[in-house]
């Protein structure tokens, strides 16, 4: 059986995906995932925000190194005021290199050691200095970026349309930079999903992520305070992604990854029967071990081989929006229409 398959150009060995987290993050760990047959590994993310905290802590560190900096700097501007941003720029690239050596590392790292694709993954909101980190990144060694933009809609000040801008600022901000494929992992909070979905794989984007997961807060009741949901999936959640991959399938400009709640074999092969390109997995990870995925890729060909399924390509997409007899299924929201078979 031929598991596999292309995402963002990429060639992938399979589908599967290891999805950024502390559990990619070490070289050890990147081994073992290797080892047990993933097809490509997104390191763990650098958020913007840890980027601007280090490095405005750093400019403003005791550290001797950033003091003599510090003081030259000083020197500068007391002499010639008008070199104050030739100076402060160079001050904060320093600052910007040394808060960003440790990610870089584990990219150039990693990829002397593992063969599969090596996808690093930003954390965004804004249009932050991409000609810097972006362009670094890529020098590292990766082989794709994901851009991870989560923006929740709660401002009561801006309009659908200006947070949805957002996202499109950051594409055309990196991709000035890169040559390396880059994707997009996106929640689903639009008011029109898929118009933007649209509009975003026409953007330049390499590949769609559906969708990310995002901290959601709780209320303890006993003690009368806010506390942290599960910060894991459940094998239910997958639900959210599998229609919407199914309604975009065949109908966006870029490739498709289907992300959260897949936990087993059967929602992989749900996934890309749906048009899903590729597949990230994280939380089963953290519940049990790497160990089980090699059973999952194995369980997947027996599948293959049982509806005579040679490719990954032979059944991807088969049960998309596009290609069931039925294609107002994944558009039905309420159980009127669901039990009295009417849209």
């Amino acid at each position: 059986m031929d598991l596999s398959c292309k995402y963002l150009g990429l060639q992938l060995k399979n589908p599967v995906i290891i999805g950024a987290s502390a559990l990619t993050s070490s070289i050890s760990n990147l081994q073992t995932i290797e080892k047990m047959g993933a097809g490509a590994v997104v390191l763990k993310s650098i958020f913007e925000e840890q980027i601007k905290f280090e490095t405005e802590k750093l400019i403003n560190s005791d550290e001797p190194n950033i003091k003599s900096w510090q003081n030259a700097f000083q020197g500068i501007v007391n002499k010639k005021e008008f070199y104050y941003d030739e100076a402060y720029d160079y001050l904060t690239n320093y600052a910007k290199e040394h808060t960003l050596k440790q990610y870089l590392t584990l990219i150039s790292e990693t990829k002397k050691t593992i063969k599969i694709p090596i996808i690093a993954s930003i954390h965004c909101n804004t249009q932050y200095d991409w000609q810097y980190f972006a362009k670094r990144i890529q020098d590292a060694g990766a082989d794709a970026i994901e851009l991870n933009v989560y923006l929740l809609p709660s401002s009561f000040d801006k309009n659908s349309a200006e947070t949805e801008q957002v996202y499109f600022d950051i594409v055309n901000e990196v991709k000035k930079f890169i040559s390396i494929p880059f994707s997009l992992k996106i929640g689903y909070y639009f008011s029109s999903l898929a118009n933007t979905a649209l509009k975003l794989s026409e953007s330049g984007i390499a590949g769609l992520t559906l969708f990310n997961r995002s901290y959601n807060p709780d209320i303890d009741i006993n003690i009368l305070e806010t506390s942290s949901s599960n910060m894991y999936s459940t094998e239910y959640e997958y639900i959210h992604s599998l229609r919407w991959v199914a309604l975009l399938s065949g109908k966006l400009k870029c490739d498709i990854a289907a992300s959260t709640g897949i936990h087993n074999y059967e929602t992989i092969i749900k996934q890309l029967l749906a048009g899903a390109d590729a597949v990230q997995m994280v939380s089963v990870f953290y519940k049990h071990n790497f160990e089980i995925l090699p059973k999952m890729l194995e369980n997947i060909a027996n599948w293959m081989n049982l509806h005579n399924f040679n490719s990954i390509d032979s059944f991807k997409g088969l049960l998309s929006q596009k290609n069931v007899q039925n294609p107002a299924t994944y558009e039905r929201v309420q159980f009127i229409k669901l039990y009295s078979n009417i849209v």
